[in-house]
């Protein structure tokens, strides 16, 4: 293996919450092949956790029984293809497809720039923002499954629906094709620069969080039935509701993960009361409590 292989490490350094216990084993791996001889030596039964950006993600204090691969500057080409289609790798930052998508003159990405994960993790959950979803701009994906064999799907053998992809059993995302319009560089540069300003300016980007916590319900927002409860700036421990968007958690400074969990249980709990709907989580919650 050409990677790194790190036994008992914490992942709260990881993870954009920065919280979360030891994982038994993380793999860095150096590329695409390393990763999949690497993945070729597990027991097909050796729990498998992948972790891009670690947005999105809370990992319990327990931490995480398994192997985790960290993608975090791996996996990390993109290019142009003969067709024009975009070939991203899913250690790629949401950020920079978006960024080398308009320098292309390829338009309808722009949205990616404010997702503050990976595209593995795009893939996944069919990440969104400012009106884009990933899979709206996915043509096909390569999928690595546990004995190391790698398949092209195409999206149309995946059940997509909002912040939901169904697909495959022990399949995980390597890489994907986005079909793009051709357009303007500058003005794709621009709406880019628009919607950072309005995240900067909309979402606590100065504090560690983990993006949004909860779906919007139909018709709804979340944050907006969080603030009617009243629930910005409640705080268990050192986690937090946001005053700035209340559908994101922020710690403080000294927060756990078990802090994290109780408070998103705590607002969904208190949403319910007040306003008779059930929130959903958006983030995903892994590994073991302590």
């Amino acid at each position: 293996m050409k990677g790194q292989l790190l036994k008992h490490e914490k992942l709260a350094k990881y993870t954009s919450w920065r919280v979360g216990g030891p994982a038994d084993q993380l793999y860095i791996p150096q590329d695409r092949q390393d990763l999949i001889e690497f993945i070729k030596t597990l027991p097909e039964s050796e729990p498998v956790f992948w972790m891009g950006l670690g947005s999105n993600l809370l990992v319990r204090d327990g931490g995480i029984r398994g192997t985790v691969i960290n993608t975090k500057g791996r996996l990390k080409e993109m290019s142009l293809t003969g067709d024009g289609s975009v070939y991203v790798e899913a250690g790629v930052p949401c950020a920079h497809v978006a960024r080398f998508c308009a320098e292309r003159g390829l338009i309808g990405a722009e949205f990616l720039a404010g997702i503050p994960g990976t595209m593995g993790g795009a893939l996944k959950m069919n990440a969104g923002a400012f009106g884009g979803e990933t899979w709206a701009i996915v043509n096909g994906v390569d999928m690595l499954d546990a004995s190391g064999n790698v398949t092209h799907r195409k999206s149309q053998d995946f059940k997509v629906a909002y912040r939901s992809v169904k697909g495959f059993e022990n399949e995980w995302f390597l890489a994907c094709l986005l079909t793009l319009q051709q357009g303007d560089t500058v003005a794709s540069q621009q709406k880019i620069k628009g919607l950072l300003e309005k995240r900067g300016a909309t979402q606590p980007t100065n504090q560690p969080s983990c993006g949004s916590v909860f779906k919007n319900p139909e018709g709804d927002y979340a944050a907006r039935l969080i603030e009617q409860t009243g629930l910005k700036g409640h705080a268990i421990g050192g986690a937090c509701v946001s005053e700035k968007h209340a559908n994101f958690i922020v710690n403080t400074g000294n927060a756990t993960a078990t802090d994290i969990e109780a408070l998103i249980y705590y607002v969904e709990e208190k949403v319910k009361q007040q306003q008779g709907i059930v929130l959903q989580t958006e983030v995903c919650m892994i590994g073991v409590a302590i």
